[in-house]
């Protein structure tokens, strides 16, 4: 199967009735192919592959993703190996990519549940770091779109993004919600622009849109409503700290850095101080109006 995210081929290979109960998300995204053109990547499930032997791989970390913990282990031919398992410590999936992560097998296991999971996060952790090579970044957001542009709010989990999208939808007229949890930005003829994704946490918002990015807003929690334009260091700091990155992978990196630099010389960045109130969506829907 092939789908376009945020305007990227990818190749899903895999039985296709089985790929619509797995990842029924990916269906406002699934287009026509057959493999001519560029591929952003080819992702293979093949629940017959081991893992690479400890003579082949040096173990990087086990990462926390708040929904469980990966294990990533380099491999000698300078690609990954990542032991995916939820936050009851089961092996959910087997993980192998190519140096460039533009070709990758992965194993599933376990029930239909664990499987949907174990997809979902093999595919957007393919797509978070093949995609780093074009200008593009899968972000920790929540998105409005409010007169054909989106706004962007990130936050730490728990603080308010989704809230103020929520306040936006209820007290602005003419928004609507673009995703709730992982959108993805690009620099397109050097103008940043965000796009729905396959993958939007609690919230079922899988949209094949796309909007010019208005502003990048970090919630925080204050006594009163107001909004501080951020400066070029901190709006730095702001947007690769709400990306999807590997600090291990120096290349891959410094490509996410560089975006991250694009974007903040193109957008603006700011701190929404707030209550989680009407006042503060309207504060913040006027300071950028």
């Amino acid at each position: 199967m092939f789908y376009s995210v945020a305007g990227h081929k990818i190749e899903i290979d895999y039985d296709c009735e089985k790929l619509s109960q797995l990842i029924p998300s990916f269906s406002p995204f699934a287009i026509e192919g057959d493999g001519v053109g560029d591929l952003l990547f080819r992702l293979t499930v093949d629940n017959s592959l081991k893992m690479v032997s400890e003579a082949d791989r040096r173990l990087i970390r086990d990462v926390d993703t708040g929904n469980g913990k990966t294990r990533v282990d380099k491999l000698k031919d300078g690609g990954y190996q990542f032991l995916v398992r939820d936050v009851y410590d089961r092996h959910c999936a087997l993980l192998i990519t190519s140096p460039r992560f533009d070709n990758c097998r992965v194993a599933l296991r376990g029930g239909l549940g664990t499987q949907r999971f174990a997809l979902n996060n093999a595919l957007m952790l393919v797509y978070a770091f093949s995609a780093a090579r074009y200008k593009t970044l899968l972000i920790h957001a929540s998105v409005v779109r409010h007169q054909g542009k989106a706004y962007a709010f990130t936050a730490k989990s728990g603080t308010g993004k989704s809230t103020q999208v929520a306040n936006w939808m209820r007290y602005i007229e003419g928004c609507d919600i673009m995703n709730d949890d992982n959108p993805i930005i690009r620099i397109i003829d050097d103008k940043p622009v965000l796009f729905g994704s396959p993958w939007s946490g609690k919230t079922p918002c899988y949209r094949n849109i796309s909007a010019p990015l208005a502003a990048i807003v970090l919630i925080e929690r204050d006594t009163w409503n107001h909004v501080e334009a951020q400066k070029p260091i901190i709006a730095f700091s702001t947007v690769l700290t709400a990306c999807s990155a590997m600090k291990w992978d120096e290349e891959l990196y410094q490509l996410v850095c560089k975006t991250s630099s694009k974007f903040v010389e193109s957008t603006k960045v700011a701190t929404l101080h707030c209550l989680p109130d009407r006042e503060s969506a309207e504060v913040c829907r006027n300071a950028f109006a």
